[in-house]
């Protein structure tokens, strides 16, 4: 058949049929990649598309661009080798740059679309839906584009924040653009709020505007009191450079204010960047006015997002740092139960309620708590419905591994606290009935629901209130965000995700790493593999003492209890939700 590549290409076009046939390994590691180019050069009887007539065309010149301005999407240009294509002058050459060229842009969309690592290298308890390039798609998408450099930057998350996070990214390295302000030394400054017995303090110093002006407080800019707003603003600057968050301005805060931290702040934004990436495109669902929750877990921090706009917002309490830290996830929220029944993860059943139980044999009587041995010998405890329920009166359900949810809880005290990493990975509500009622709002529009409505259904039954349509959960962790007045703020690294990911990019060990199979996922309803210190099974089942009755004889008639086997993924019965 005759030939359609114009006479001047059929050279290069022989040379790429040539590579395409037998060597395309020398270029595409991945076998979707190889199969995606025999496909498109084939279709077009391999002439080249990057070049005619040994020119650059307009979309090699656009795709040239998007991958030596990578670094503005916070992604390496080092990654994305660009050919030399002036020096090359035959057509041995000319099909070299052509591949070579076409692997840098695979492996840009790759990695602009999913991330330049894999969330499981930073840590087991992150859980997100993948979400691959397709070749096929990259070529066709990007070959045919009026701009072939804004086709390939649309592989980058869509998302506002991310957008938001990409300008600041840079600004910091362009070292701003307005003078640098200075706060001077000077005495301790401290807002002391109005209590019981005391009226409010607030004291005036001269270095407050510029601590003002520093601090992105427009609002009084000229205003020198020392008032709760600047207070504020100290205690969340502290809390993002690790400090202490006392919002007194004292030495140490100045020292810090006057800093430099430009560099360390850079690779803060790099990695949030980066995590934008492991997100879904659309957060949201799109029958629901594209609604969805977002967590942010340094900022303690829940929101109700539809149609791009804020809907509601609360305080909330996560996971301690550690085993219990609150895992990283995207699922959807599918009911809510009001008046739920606890029941106690074996790995709090173990490490902390049987020791407790062996130094007093009341105390879960005491705390309302049930307790059961299994068939199996294992133990089961939980509390029912009420108003001292651990879970509160309402727990809000989004199946997934980790067995977390949202809930509840009578212990409110935390809210107030600047720091609030408390919980065993469950992630408590600061007001529930008014967080339930925006999302029976958003599912069910024509049921008016009100808080008022959802508390008069507060008793001692279990009730679930299901959803027409899911809302989507995505629990995220952004130490570095701009704000709503365009300042980008810093949160505490609490659980050392940002030290690892820094590491691993500047190491270069994200690269290409899609493939690693994930780390192991630990259940947060596993038990400890031992009993607790000081209590032992014998092999003979005689239990925890060496003579006499022993604990679970005493408790149950009968041997020592038998740990759960570890769970192998499969859900618990949805009546059986442990994890708070």
């Amino acid at each position: 058949a005759a030939s359609n590549v114009p006479a001047a290409d059929q050279p290069v076009a022989d040379k790429l049929k040539d590579i395409i046939g037998a060597k395309t390994s020398r270029y595409f590691d991945r076998k979707n990649e190889r199969a995606a180019i025999e496909k498109f050069y084939g279709a077009r009887d391999f002439a080249p598309v990057w070049t005619q007539g040994g020119s650059l065309t307009a979309a090699a010149k656009g795709v040239v661009a998007r991958l030596k301005d990578a670094a503005s999407d916070g992604l390496n240009p080092a990654d994305y080798a660009v050919p030399d294509f002036a020096s090359a002058t035959t057509p041995d050459a000319l099909a070299d740059a052509e591949l070579k060229l076409t692997a840098s842009m695979f492996d840009y969309a790759r990695q602009a679309q999913s991330g330049r690592m894999h969330w499981s290298q930073v840590s087991g308890d992150i859980l997100y839906p993948e979400h691959p390039v397709d070749p096929n798609d990259v070529l066709a998408k990007v070959t045919t584009a009026t701009d072939a450099s804004t086709a390939l930057d649309s592989y980058n998350p869509p998302h506002k924040l991310y957008k938001e996070l990409k300008a600041k990214l840079a600004e910091l390295r362009g070292q701003g653009n307005g003078p640098v302000i200075e706060i001077a030394d000077g005495p301790a400054l401290k807002y002391t709020p109005a209590g019981k017995k005391q009226a409010e303090i607030v004291v005036e110093d001269p270095r407050v505007p510029q601590l003002r002006a520093k601090l992105g407080l427009a609002e009084n800019a000229n205003d020198t009191r020392y008032d709760a707003a600047v207070a504020d603003a100290v205690r969340k600057f502290q809390s993002g450079a690790e400090m202490k968050a006392t919002g007194i301005l004292d030495d140490k805060t100045v020292k810090a204010l006057n800093t430099p931290k430009r560099d360390k702040q850079i690779d803060v934004v790099l990695v949030n960047m980066e995590r934008w990436r492991w997100l879904p495109r659309d957060l949201g669902a799109p029958a629901l006015g594209d609604a969805y929750v977002i967590l942010n877990i340094p900022d303690y921090t829940l929101k109700v997002m539809q149609r791009g706009q804020q809907v509601w917002t609360t305080r909330v309490v996560t996971g301690k740092p550690g085993t219990h830290a609150t895992p990283l996830l995207t699922e959807t929220m599918k009911y809510i139960t009001v008046n739920p029944t606890w029941n106690v993860p074996p790995s709090i059943v173990y490490n902390e309620y049987l020791p407790a139980l062996q130094q007093d044999p009341t105390v879960l009587q005491r705390m309302g708590l049930k307790l059961e041995q299994n068939r199996d010998g294992s133990v089961h405890i939980s509390q029912p419905p009420g108003e001292a329920n651990a879970l509160g009166r309402i727990r809000f359900n989004f199946p997934n591994k980790f067995l977390v949810y949202q809930h509840d809880t009578p212990d409110k005290n935390l809210f107030a606290r600047e720091d609030r990493a408390f919980s065993h990975g469950c992630m408590r509500v600061q007001n529930p009935d008014q967080y339930a009622s925006v999302l029976l709002n958003i599912v069910m529009p024509n049921e008016k629901y009100t808080p008022e409505r959802v508390r008069s259904m507060y008793g001692k039954s279990e009730i679930d209130l299901k959803f027409p349509t899911p809302v989507p959960v995505n629990i995220t962790y952004q130490t570095a965000f701009v704000d709503d007045a365009g300042k980008l703020q810093f949160r505490k690294d609490v659980y050392g995700r940002d030290a690892t990911m820094i590491n691993i990019l500047k190491n270069n060990r994200g690269k290409d790493l899609e493939a690693i199979v994930a780390h192991s996922q630990p259940s947060y309803s596993r038990p400890a593999t031992t009993l607790p210190s000081g209590v032992a099974v014998a092999n003979n089942g005689g239990g925890f003492g060496s003579s006499g009755p022993n604990f679970f004889e005493r408790l149950f008639g009968g041997g020592a209890p038998t740990p759960p086997p570890a769970p192998v993924g499969r859900r618990p019965q949805q009546q059986r939700v442990f994890t708070r």
